[in-house]
């Protein structure tokens, strides 16, 4: 019976597994933009410029505006908040906020240095989104609405990411946020990347795990 128990509860364990360690890269890359200096993701620019307003941490008012994102996806388009969602908040925004303070990632002062990393921040973010939406445990407060909106109203993960992050990038903007070249590169850049990404680990989980067919998402 344990054994058997085992076995059952083994899938699960290791889709949370794969969910978090998804959320903790997805975490590094975001740090690796922050240090490159080069832009930062809109969303960042929007927590960084709450932070420079109102102070707290980066990741504080990431989990904060992830509540708020949260309450107007229910209201807005019924999307049910689950466990996963509050969990993929939660770890996301501590992660960041402790890959920051630990200060495990330099800060470089080369040109090309500072591209690399920026380019490197970009593509491990976007692996890190496929790896915890692939276990199928729910996306977290921002990527369940782009999904939702990719579903229900045909519209491409890049036309959907690339409206809201637009939006999201002129208010940060006008709080103090970070902009440059690289927050419109990578505004541009991750959808494309994560509509790649997602089918990906999702085929790598549901040979692992049996776990339904991946969703068809227009590339387009």
């Amino acid at each position: 019976m344990a054994v058997a128990g085992l076995r059952i509860s083994r899938p699960i364990t290791m889709r949370y597994v794969m969910f978090i360690l998804g959320l903790f890269i997805g975490a590094f890359g975001c740090v690796l933009t922050i240090k490159a200096n080069m832009g930062v993701a809109p969303w960042d620019t929007f927590h960084i410029g709450l932070q420079r307003t109102f102070g707290l941490t980066i990741g504080i008012w990431s989990q904060i505006v992830g509540v708020i994102v949260i309450l107007s996806s229910y209201v807005v388009a019924k999307i049910r908040p689950n466990f996963a969602m509050f969990l993929n908040m939660i770890c996301f925004g501590s992660f960041l906020d402790w890959i920051l303070w630990m200060d495990i990632v330099p800060e470089p002062q080369a040109f090309v240095t500072r591209l690399l990393m920026f380019l490197l921040g970009v593509i491990v973010m976007a692996i890190g989104i496929g790896m915890y939406i692939s276990p199928r445990l729910g996306a977290g407060p921002r990527d369940s609405f782009m999904l939702a909106m990719n579903e229900r109203m045909g519209w491409s993960i890049q036309k959907v990411r690339l409206i809201i992050e637009v939006t999201v990038l002129i208010a940060g903007a006008a709080l103090g946020g970070p902009v440059s070249i690289g927050t419109v590169l990578i505004a541009l850049l991750t959808g494309p990347m994560i509509q790649r990404t997602i089918p990906f680990w999702e085929m790598v989980m549901k040979k692992q795990y049996n776990l339904p067919e991946p969703v068809k998402r227009q590339a387009s």
